[in-house]
Protein backbone atom coordinates (compact mmCIF):
# COMPACT_ATOMS: atom_id res chain seq x y z
CA UNK A 1 0.00 0.00 0.00
CA UNK A 2 1.37 2.92 -0.83
CA UNK A 3 1.21 5.97 1.40
CA UNK A 4 0.96 9.71 0.49
CA UNK A 5 1.09 13.10 1.68
CA UNK A 6 -2.57 14.66 2.34
CA UNK A 7 -4.15 16.20 -1.23
CA UNK A 8 -2.66 19.50 -2.26
CA UNK A 9 -5.01 22.34 -0.71
CA UNK A 10 -3.76 21.12 2.82
CA UNK A 11 -0.82 22.07 4.73
CA UNK A 12 2.44 19.62 4.96
CA UNK A 13 4.42 20.29 8.46
CA UNK A 14 8.51 19.55 7.50
CA UNK A 15 10.05 19.29 10.54
CA UNK A 16 14.38 19.54 11.15
CA UNK A 17 15.32 17.73 13.64
CA UNK A 18 18.60 19.28 15.82
CA UNK A 19 19.51 20.76 19.40
CA UNK A 20 19.44 24.28 19.28
CA UNK A 21 22.02 27.03 20.23
CA UNK A 22 25.36 27.67 18.73
CA UNK A 23 27.31 24.88 21.03
CA UNK A 24 25.47 22.24 19.13
CA UNK A 25 24.57 24.04 15.10
CA UNK A 26 27.63 22.07 13.04
CA UNK A 27 26.73 18.68 14.75
CA UNK A 28 25.65 15.64 13.07
CA UNK A 29 22.79 15.44 15.00
CA UNK A 30 21.44 19.00 13.69
CA UNK A 31 21.04 17.86 9.68
CA UNK A 32 17.61 18.19 9.93
CA UNK A 33 17.83 21.95 10.99
CA UNK A 34 20.61 22.05 7.61
CA UNK A 35 18.28 21.15 5.61
CA UNK A 36 14.86 23.22 6.74
CA UNK A 37 17.62 26.46 6.86
CA UNK A 38 18.12 25.57 2.49
CA UNK A 39 14.30 25.02 2.42
CA UNK A 40 13.56 27.97 4.19
CA UNK A 41 16.16 29.55 1.74
CA UNK A 42 14.01 28.06 -1.66
CA UNK A 43 10.60 29.54 -0.24
CA UNK A 44 12.37 32.88 0.56
CA UNK A 45 11.16 32.61 4.32
CA UNK A 46 12.36 33.07 7.74
CA UNK A 47 12.28 31.37 10.87
CA UNK A 48 10.41 32.81 14.24
CA UNK A 49 9.83 31.92 17.71
CA UNK A 50 5.87 30.44 17.37
CA UNK A 51 3.69 29.21 20.40
CA UNK A 52 4.10 25.69 19.95
CA UNK A 53 7.35 25.18 20.69
CA UNK A 54 9.23 25.76 17.68
CA UNK A 55 10.99 27.94 14.89
CA UNK A 56 8.55 28.14 11.93
CA UNK A 57 8.80 29.66 8.71
CA UNK A 58 5.24 29.31 6.20
CA UNK A 59 5.55 29.02 2.45
CA UNK A 60 4.80 27.20 -0.71
CA UNK A 61 6.85 24.50 -1.99
CA UNK A 62 6.49 22.52 -5.07
CA UNK A 63 3.18 24.00 -5.51
CA UNK A 64 1.85 23.80 -2.00
CA UNK A 65 1.95 25.09 1.66
CA UNK A 66 4.23 24.24 3.82
CA UNK A 67 5.25 25.11 7.38
CA UNK A 68 9.11 24.75 7.90
CA UNK A 69 9.64 23.73 12.29
CA UNK A 70 12.32 23.41 14.01
CA UNK A 71 11.68 22.45 17.64
CA UNK A 72 13.43 24.92 20.14
CA UNK A 73 13.83 21.86 22.77
CA UNK A 74 16.54 19.05 23.04
CA UNK A 75 16.38 16.56 19.96
CA UNK A 76 15.07 13.76 22.68
CA UNK A 77 11.81 16.07 23.61
CA UNK A 78 11.16 16.95 19.96
CA UNK A 79 7.49 15.41 20.17
CA UNK A 80 6.16 18.24 22.52
CA UNK A 81 6.90 20.86 20.22
CA UNK A 82 6.02 19.24 17.29
CA UNK A 83 2.67 18.07 18.84
CA UNK A 84 2.10 21.63 19.38
CA UNK A 85 2.98 22.89 16.22
CA UNK A 86 0.59 20.28 14.36
CA UNK A 87 -2.12 20.86 16.63
CA UNK A 88 -1.88 25.28 16.06
CA UNK A 89 -1.93 24.32 12.50
CA UNK A 90 -4.41 21.73 12.22
CA UNK A 91 -2.19 19.30 10.44
CA UNK A 92 -2.97 15.35 11.02
CA UNK A 93 0.52 13.21 11.08
CA UNK A 94 0.55 12.11 8.12
CA UNK A 95 0.70 15.60 7.09
CA UNK A 96 4.35 15.76 9.03
CA UNK A 97 7.60 15.13 7.22
CA UNK A 98 9.88 14.90 9.87
CA UNK A 99 13.56 14.95 8.57
CA UNK A 100 16.38 13.44 10.28
CA UNK A 101 19.81 12.23 10.77
CA UNK A 102 20.25 8.17 10.39
CA UNK A 103 23.57 6.33 11.48
CA UNK A 104 22.84 3.35 10.10
CA UNK A 105 23.00 4.25 5.93
CA UNK A 106 26.29 5.37 4.65
CA UNK A 107 27.40 9.30 4.23
CA UNK A 108 25.05 11.89 2.23
CA UNK A 109 22.61 8.99 1.34
CA UNK A 110 19.28 9.92 1.25
CA UNK A 111 15.96 7.81 2.00
CA UNK A 112 12.39 8.34 2.69
CA UNK A 113 10.15 5.92 4.51
CA UNK A 114 6.10 6.49 5.77
CA UNK A 115 6.43 4.84 9.41
CA UNK A 116 7.85 2.73 11.08
CA UNK A 117 9.94 2.37 14.37
CA UNK A 118 12.30 4.88 15.48
CA UNK A 119 15.62 2.65 15.54
CA UNK A 120 16.91 4.27 18.35
CA UNK A 121 16.98 7.58 17.46
CA UNK A 122 15.29 9.49 20.37
CA UNK A 123 13.89 12.44 18.70
CA UNK A 124 11.72 10.24 16.56
CA UNK A 125 10.61 8.40 19.77
CA UNK A 126 9.64 11.35 21.36
CA UNK A 127 7.54 12.72 18.13
CA UNK A 128 5.95 8.97 17.64
CA UNK A 129 4.72 9.59 21.57
CA UNK A 130 3.75 13.14 21.48
CA UNK A 131 1.41 12.34 17.94
CA UNK A 132 0.45 8.86 19.29
CA UNK A 133 1.26 7.48 16.06
CA UNK A 134 4.24 6.20 14.26
CA UNK A 135 2.76 7.01 11.14
CA UNK A 136 4.29 9.79 9.46
CA UNK A 137 7.09 10.52 6.86
CA UNK A 138 10.59 10.48 7.78
CA UNK A 139 13.93 11.72 4.99
CA UNK A 140 16.69 9.80 6.76
CA UNK A 141 20.31 12.02 6.07
CA UNK A 142 23.00 9.32 6.06
CA UNK A 143 26.02 10.28 9.05
CA UNK A 144 27.51 6.64 8.85
CA UNK A 145 28.33 4.70 11.99
CA UNK A 146 31.18 6.03 14.42
CA UNK A 147 34.85 4.93 14.24
CA UNK A 148 36.06 2.16 15.95
CA UNK A 149 34.97 2.21 19.77
CA UNK A 150 33.26 5.25 19.71
CA UNK A 151 29.74 5.45 21.55
CA UNK A 152 27.25 6.85 19.38
CA UNK A 153 25.62 9.54 21.54
CA UNK A 154 29.23 10.81 21.34
CA UNK A 155 29.52 10.64 17.67
CA UNK A 156 25.98 12.60 17.07
CA UNK A 157 26.97 15.81 18.81
CA UNK A 158 30.61 15.55 16.81
CA UNK A 159 30.67 18.18 14.38
CA UNK A 160 31.46 16.63 10.11
CA UNK A 161 34.86 15.69 9.64
CA UNK A 162 36.94 18.00 7.32
CA UNK A 163 36.50 15.38 4.67
CA UNK A 164 32.46 15.00 5.21
CA UNK A 165 32.08 19.13 5.37
CA UNK A 166 33.95 19.46 2.04
CA UNK A 167 30.44 17.71 0.16
CA UNK A 168 28.45 18.69 2.88
CA UNK A 169 26.73 21.52 0.91
CA UNK A 170 25.95 19.00 -1.91
CA UNK A 171 24.42 16.92 0.37
CA UNK A 172 22.28 19.10 2.03
CA UNK A 173 21.14 20.18 -0.93
CA UNK A 174 19.98 16.84 -2.43
CA UNK A 175 18.12 16.05 0.96
CA UNK A 176 16.17 19.28 -0.24
CA UNK A 177 15.32 17.61 -3.16
CA UNK A 178 14.19 14.69 -1.96
CA UNK A 179 11.87 16.46 0.67
CA UNK A 180 10.73 18.98 -2.44
CA UNK A 181 9.95 15.64 -4.64
CA UNK A 182 8.28 13.96 -1.86
CA UNK A 183 5.54 17.01 -0.86
CA UNK A 184 5.48 17.76 -4.92
CA UNK A 185 5.47 14.16 -6.15
CA UNK A 186 5.06 11.56 -3.63
CA UNK A 187 7.09 9.18 -1.82
CA UNK A 188 7.21 6.22 -4.87
CA UNK A 189 8.34 9.35 -7.09
CA UNK A 190 11.39 10.18 -4.15
CA UNK A 191 12.26 7.07 -3.70
CA UNK A 192 12.42 5.99 -7.27
CA UNK A 193 15.08 9.51 -7.60
CA UNK A 194 16.88 8.72 -4.69
CA UNK A 195 17.01 5.50 -3.24
CA UNK A 196 19.25 4.83 -6.62
CA UNK A 197 21.97 7.15 -5.42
Amino acid sequence: MTHDLPGAGEQVLLVGLGNPGPRYAGNRHNVGFLVLDELADRIGGRFKAHKGGAEVCEGRLAGRRVVLAKPRSFMNLSGGPVAGTTRFFKIGPEGVVVIHDELDLPYGSVRLKFGGGAGGHNGLRSITKSLGTQDYFRVRFGIDRPPGRMDPADYVLKDFSTTERRELALNIDLCADAVETLVGKGLTAAQNAFHSR
